[in-house]
């Protein structure tokens, strides 16, 4: 048994010894992903994990997903194998930056993504993910409406409603910088394959896509489509779960450069480690996990198209 399967093996035992539950964002490296219980969408893998006897979550992501955890898991111990992977887009924005934005729009309702801090999250009126931003900005039936902190999310929102969407100035630098070239260029290496586009990609990048999905939104779609190419713009990790689900078909990257290096800070090392340790332990404070919780449920009672 060389090395990497000892560890494989290691993992597995003390994952069942401690009751724990492993999961993996889609953007994770692939031996971490194949070796997780759950993989997929941050605030859909907490949901699911909320919904086991599991006593511990081990979360291979980023921060503001570990956090994501505890606030819908407060009974659970929840672990970060590395403790600075961060996401640039969360580190954006401030609950006090927030509390001086609503100011300048009072009484205007917050609509936060999911890719930002707990302490954001409790100064937000409801939560939303990329796959149904448009519905909540929507159902909040305010013409008037804040999203935080992707300013293309926002605008990708902005353009399927009639609403004002008031939008910070954050974004993801992996999706941000994709730009129009790099992906005409991907378009003419496989001029049959359907361009699929993350939200968080600019407008101009959303313009030259046949479909828009969030990472989830795009392996259902792969695996319903009759198609058998594709280009993806988005986190290069997501061609894994995509090339597994569907060996029959072909993924290509839009770029090489969408690449996360934060998303790719835990290996099977980091991950043995935290589960030896117990550790890193990511835990929001009772009052913000409470109110960020009203957020995240608010946007439970959204109805699904």
């Amino acid at each position: 048994m060389d090395n990497k399967q000892a560890m494989i093996e290691e993992i597995k035992a003390l994952a069942k010894e401690k009751n724990a539950i492993i999961l993996a964002h889609n953007y994770q490296i692939p031996e971490i992903q194949d070796l997780a219980d759950l993989t997929g969408d941050s605030l859909a893998l907490s949901i699911q994990a909320s919904k086991t006897d599991a006593d511990i979550i081990v979360f291979c992501g980023v921060h503001f997903m570990a956090e994501a955890a505890s606030i819908v898991c407060p009974d659970k111990k929840v672990i970060i194998p590395v403790k600075d992977a961060g996401c640039a887009m969360a580190d954006m924005l401030t609950a006090q930056q927030l509390r001086e934005f609503k100011a300048q729009h009072p009484g205007v309702p917050v609509v936060t993504y999911v890719n930002s801090s707990a302490e954001v999250k409790a100064e937000s009126d409801i939560c939303c993910t990329s796959a149904n931003a448009i519905q909540v900005v929507k159902w909040t039936k305010s013409q008037e409406v804040i999203m935080t902190p992707d300013r293309n999310l926002a605008a990708w929102v902005r353009r399927h409603t009639d609403q004002t969407v008031y939008s910070w100035n954050g974004y993801c630098p992996i999706h941000d910088e994709l730009t129009v070239e790099a992906v005409r260029e991907a378009m003419k290496k496989h001029p049959d394959a359907i361009l699929m586009a993350h939200p968080e990609c600019p407008e101009t990048v959303l313009e030259l896509a046949h479909v828009v999905r969030s990472t989830s939104g795009m392996l259902k779609y792969a695996k319903e489509s009759d198609a058998k190419k594709f280009i993806v713009a988005t986190e290069i990790g997501l061609l894994h779960p995509l090339k597994k689900e569907n060996p029959d078909k072909e993924f290509f990257e839009a770029s090489p450069d969408m690449l996360c290096a934060d998303m790719k800070k835990t290996g099977l090392k980091e991950l043995l480690a935290a589960l030896k340790n117990e550790e890193p332990v990511v835990r929001v404070e009772e009052d913000v996990r409470k109110k960020a919780l009203k957020a995240v449920e608010r946007m439970m009672e959204v109805p699904r198209d």
